[in-house]
């Protein structure tokens, strides 16, 4: 089932932006455009919304008071120029907070935030977040400007190469543009460990280890002086 989703901004512009961004997900199905809180309004009590993209600064009421007199709120990604409205927003439980321009690489990521927090609201109390059967098994990078599926097990590492990073798979390797600091948050902490300022591992696929480096298949990569006490004592607890 797709994910139903409403654009409310005032500026035009904005909402052509947002709406390309949305196009490019067969799991995302735009149900409307609104230029205003009010129209926003009638359009939630009128069908079944999941995702709002909300703009903040907007006429007559603002998307933050909108959001506030909501009782049963959509999901909502807030979108803004603006980002002194940061902390304000992530009291009212966002999913994410976009500054505008709204690269499609940072509104992918967004995405990737409201798939994990839903599936993990879907969980019965008790059960793990490592349960397969509910937890994603995957991402998707946008590399050679399509949207690339990773699974999380194929990933042997990730690289950071400036402004890119290289994902390096069992059988492949992936180049997107995202800064790996990007790219760890998009990821499972209990899956993930960032051992470098250069590289991050999937720790299922390590295979030996010692207290300056890590081995995965293929390759030995260095553990960051910063970054060895972390590293080392989260691998004895595995």
């Amino acid at each position: 089932m797709k994910t139903r989703c409403i654009i409310v901004d005032d500026e035009p512009l904005a909402i052509e932006a947002i709406q390309m961004h949305i196009e490019k997900f067969d799991s995302l199905k735009l149900v409307a455009t609104c230029a205003d809180a009010f129209q926003a309004f009638d359009i939630l009590n009128k069908t079944r919304v999941d995702l709002m993209f909300l703009d903040i600064q907007m006429p007559e009421i603002t998307g933050l008071d909108f959001l506030k007199s909501l009782k049963n709120p959509p999901k909502v990604i807030l979108t803004t120029a603006y980002r002194e409205y940061a902390l304000d927003a992530f009291d009212l439980n966002v999913i994410d907070y976009l500054l505008k321009p709204i690269s499609f690489d940072r509104f992918m990521q967004a995405i990737n935030k409201f798939y994990e927090q839903s599936n993990s609201e879907m969980l019965v109390p008790g059960i793990s977040l490592q349960n397969k059967e509910t937890q994603p098994d995957h991402i998707y990078v946008r590399s050679d400007k399509k949207n690339v599926k990773i699974k999380f097990a194929e990933i042997l590492y990730i690289e950071s190469i400036k402004d890119y990073v290289k994902i390096v798979c069992r059988g492949r390797t992936v180049i997107a543009k995202i800064l790996i600091s990007e790219m760890g948050s998009m990821l499972p902490a209990e899956l993930f460990l960032r051992i470098h300022r250069s590289y991050i591992i999937c720790i299922e696929n390590i295979e030996a280890f010692s207290h300056t480096h890590i081995e995965v298949p293929g390759k030995e990569l260095p553990i960051g002086r910063n970054y060895k006490h972390e590293v080392i004592h989260t691998l004895q607890q595995k």
